[in-house]
Formats: structure tokens, C-alpha cells, sequence
């Protein structure tokens, strides 16, 4: 059985005396352990199709099933427990609560899971030191670089420790160098199984998935990635780029 499948599904919302329709009948299935890139045009749909692959909207027409439950037959607050359970979202302007710490940011959710206040400390350190983040946990947003407050988001994607990661544009406020150690870290978790669901216009952050899911016109296709592009060898590159410059750096020591 599939961990997200969509059915004909059908989004509608009234725009004064005009009705839009954002999807048109889309249907998709993600299977536990996929990574996904979903790439489309501007208006295209991609945020109507995250908030309902998130449990954060409900179809006008057709069926939703998350982990085999139908979104439309659940309350709010059912929808608001199930995504705290299965569903960690990471944003592309990191959205972090600029008056708390990093560990605070990521103990959030876990409060509103009921957790006490040891175990959240604890998971938050634990997941900040495994996010390289050991030496920043009393650290507040603005004193972190993009990179770092965006693995602090990741961080608290993950407290709850979920089934699935929505990553919207996760990159798209870094540069290139700290992207690609985003991609990283999302291409591990993913290895570790989590399944990962990730919204981009960049390409390069799509060849990190298995599979892309095309949207265009509230329309929804599976397309595989372009073949031509090798990110393997790409990795294994910039891998000897960096062994070659740690010797010459540590020859010029010896000089």
C-alpha cells in the first residue's frame, strides 16, 4: 500500500464570482522510502498539491489517503495530530522562532506533542549535534548562518521523529556549496528511510531524487530524471577537488 496516494483529486477555490481550479483530477501515489523532487511553473499547483500530500488542506473532489486514512473523513484536530505524528516540514525561509534558541526551535513540536521538557532537551541536543550543530544550541537565528538555521529547520522537521520530510525550496535561500550540503543531509535521512518530498525549480536539487512528479496546469505526471546529468560523478568530483586541496594546503604547512 502506498504511504500518500491521491485519487483524482480535484482542488477548488472561489476567487470573488470566479471559481479556480488549482489541481484537475491529479493522482499520484509515493511509496515509504521515496525521494521525490516535485518541479512545475509559477501557479502551476506545486503548493496546493504540498498542503495536500502535508495534510494541510482537503481535496474538493476525489480522495487523499495518508498511511491508509482518508483526509476527508477526518476532523481538524485529527488532521493537526496526524500530521504532528507523520509529517516534518522544512521551509525554504527556515521559519524559525527568532526569539528562541536553536534547541528551543527544535524542542517546539515535540512540545505540542506532550513531551516533557527533559526528553525534549535531549532529542534536541541529540539532533543538533548530529546535524553538526553541537556548538550552537544556545545559539538564537540571527546568530546563525543560512546554512546553519537551515539545519536547525531540519532539525525540528524531525523531532517527532516522522514518516515523511516536505521540503519546500530548500535551498532556494542558500548558495550553491551550502545547498549541496543541504541536498546531502536530506539524500541521508533519506537513506536512513525516511521518505522524502521536496518542491524545487532547481534541477540540480531534483537529480538528488528517484523520481520527479511534473505539475503543470494542476495536472500531475511522473517523469524520471534527465540521464544525461551524473550527479554521482558529479559528487566524486568535488570529493577529490577537496582531498586535493587539503594536501596542497597541508604541504604548504610542511614548507
Amino acid at each position: 500500500m502506498a504511504l500518500i496516494k491521491l485519487d483524482e483529486v480535484v482542488k477548488e477555490y472561489r476567487m470573488g464570482e470566479n471559481t479556480v481550479q488549482a489541481l484537475r483530477g491529479s493522482d499520484l501515489e509515493i511509496e515509504s522510502g521515496d525521494f521525490v523532487a516535485i518541479m512545475g511553473p509559477s501557479g502551476s499547483g506545486k503548493s496546493t498539491l504540498m498542503n495536500m500530500v502535508g495534510a494541510l488542506d482537503i481535496p474538493t473532489r476525489g480522495k487523499v489517503e495518508l498511511d491508509g486514512e482518508d483526509l476527508s473523513t477526518l476532523t481538524e484536530n485529527e488532521l493537526a495530530v496526524l500530521r504532528s505524528k507523520k509529517v516534518g516540514f522544512v521551509f525554504q525561509k527556515f521559519n524559525l522562532i527568532s526569539s528562541m534558541t536553536a534547541r528551543e526551535n527544535v524542542a517546539l513540536p515535540m512540545l505540542f506533542r506532550g513531551k516533557s521538557r527533559k526528553k525534549r532537551m535531549e532529542r534536541s541536543e541529540k539532533l543538533l549535534t548530529e546535524m553538526g550543530l553541537g556548538d550552537r544550541l544556545g545559539h538564537m537565528p540571527s546568530e546563525l548562518s543560512g546554512g546553519q538555521q537551515q539545519r536547525v529547520s531540519i532539525a525540528r522537521a524531525l523531532a517527532n521523529d516522522p514518516d515523511i520530510l516536505l521540503a519546500d525550496e530548500p535551498t532556494g535561500n542558500l548558495d550553491t556549496d551550502t545547498g549541496d550540503k543541504v541536498m546531502e543531509l536530506l539524500e541521508d535521512l533519506n537513506s536512513e528511510g525516511k521518505t522524502i518530498i521536496m518542491v524545487t525549480h532547481d534541477p540540480h536539487d531534483a537529480q538528488y531524487a528517484e523520481y520527479i512528479v511534473d505539475i503543470t496546469d494542476g495536472v500531475t505526471e511522473r517523469k524520471e530524471k534527465e540521464e544525461s546529468y551524473d550527479l554521482t560523478d558529479r559528487r566524486t568530483d568535488k570529493k577529490e577537488e577537496k582531498t586535493s586541496k587539503q594536501e596542497d594546503e597541508a604541504s604548504d604547512g610542511d614548507k
